[in-house]
């Protein structure tokens, strides 16, 4: 241990008459473990709800849908399907058809997005139907019986379906008749049931295979949708603009950024303003450490004057309030990561916040702490501290040896 290290670390050790210093001393080290604590769980909590939200969305929704903008459908979508496969990061292409109907059941009858769709490619670009809460895809497309459905866990709640049940499907686009469209009506056989775990998509999606779609929209051979699914999902709209240029002027694309950018922004700022706000309060820890220096400096004037009659040099003592600066903000650093990522551990775990899935589209505030985070945090934290040491460290090196020694 060198020297400016030994005599930092005496000074920081409690003595009677020193009892107010030492007071401070501890609320400076709390400070700047609230504040490392506090911003270590608020960014958990902002990646928790960044990437929760987003794995649902994208585990629901394509990277990039390409869309006819007309709004008359893709009649020849087998040949673009083939040629979008072929853009490099395009993994998986598939033809679905949306439309909106309603839904009866026994309880009550609610509206919602029925989704035609090949299984096969269904699956290759979403990851919904890969884990079926209740029921099975198989089947979907046999077209002996009664058409088969897939309903959302939440949807299925409301009209009161279950596995095995019947459903009234009517859409209002229906047969055209001289007298203006008619709504169609179809009773659909309950096959399966799925939870994304995004509450929007839970309470009002429905899927169905492309054929009975097509029929009970009265679209027959027509899609409104290719869905495309990337190695790179960062790179949506540079594939989406080249996807665009093969299908051709009548079409458009739009990808998962764009259809949640509100979202996603208010995500963003509501990390800045965190960080700036959980700031704040390492400020103020960094003042009870500049406080804490000063009065320091103030109690040991005989002490410093000593050193330096002794042969000490001004940097030698510029650097012991220094050391003392570091070390307070190194022991609240240290404290605060480990509270605060213990905290976001045990919070995840055990689910210790719960939320109305109606107004957040997740039951509990997910908790995902990362490494990186807590290395600048951490950072700027003992930086804050260290700054918090040079204005009583220069007074330090001030003091004159003879003025402060003459009358002892």
């Amino acid at each position: 241990m060198n020297f400016s290290t030994f005599i930092a670390r005496r000074y920081l050790r409690a003595r009677r008459k020193e009892a107010v210093i030492s007071v401070i001393t501890a609320i400076s080290i709390i400070g700047v473990a609230a504040g490392v604590m506090a911003l270590v769980i608020s960014l958990a909590i902002n990646n928790g709800f960044r990437n929760t939200l987003q794995r649902n969305l994208l585990g629901a929704t394509a990277h990039v849908n390409i869309i006819d903008k007309e709004g008359k459908g893709i009649e020849n979508w087998s040949a673009l399907m083939e040629r979008f496969r072929k853009i490099p990061h395009v993994t998986a292409a598939a033809p679905v058809l949306y439309g909106q109907v309603l839904l009866s059941g026994p309880m009550q009858s609610t509206g919602a997005e029925i989704k035609g769709i090949v299984p096969a490619n269904e699956l290759a670009v979403s990851e919904t139907l890969r884990h079926l809460k209740a029921g099975s895809l198989d089947g979907l497309e046999d077209t002996s019986g009664l058409p088969k459905i897939i309903l959302g866990t939440r949807l299925a709640q409301d009209i009161g379906m279950m596995v095995g049940s019947n459903v009234t499907v009517i859409s209002p686009q229906g047969q055209l008749t001289p007298f203006g469209a008619r709504p169609s009506s179809s009773r659909f056989h309950v096959a399966g049931i799925f939870e994304s775990g995004f509450y929007d998509l839970d309470d009002h999606w429905a899927y169905t295979s492309l054929g009975a779609a097509e029929k009970i929209l009265s679209l027959p051979g027509v899609i409104n949708s290719i869905e495309l699914r990337l190695d790179d999902i960062y790179l949506a709209p540079q594939v989406g603009k080249e996807a665009e240029k093969i299908a051709g002027s009548h079409f458009a694309s739009t990808n998962w950024q764009e259809q949640n950018k509100q979202l996603l922004k208010a995500l963003n700022m509501e990390k800045i303003v965190t960080v700036i706000t959980i700031g704040l309060i390492e400020m103020v820890a960094a003042l009870n450490i500049l406080i804490v220096l000063v009065m320091m400096v103030m109690e040991k004037r005989r002490d410093i004057a000593v050193l330096m009659s002794m042969g000490a040099k001004p940097g030698q003592i510029s650097r012991i309030f220094m050391t003392q600066g570091v070390l307070i903000g190194i022991t609240g650093t240290a404290i605060g990561l480990a509270i605060g990522y213990a905290f976001c551990y045990f919070a995840d775990t055990y689910h210790f916040i719960r939320l109305d899935e109606q107004v957040y589209a997740l039951s509990f505030v997910p908790f995902e702490p990362r490494v990186l985070d807590g290395f600048w945090v951490a950072g700027v934290a003992i930086l804050i501290s260290f700054c918090a040491t040079i204005y009583p460290a220069r007074n330090a090196t001030r003091i004159s040896p003879a003025e402060v020694l003459r009358y002892e």
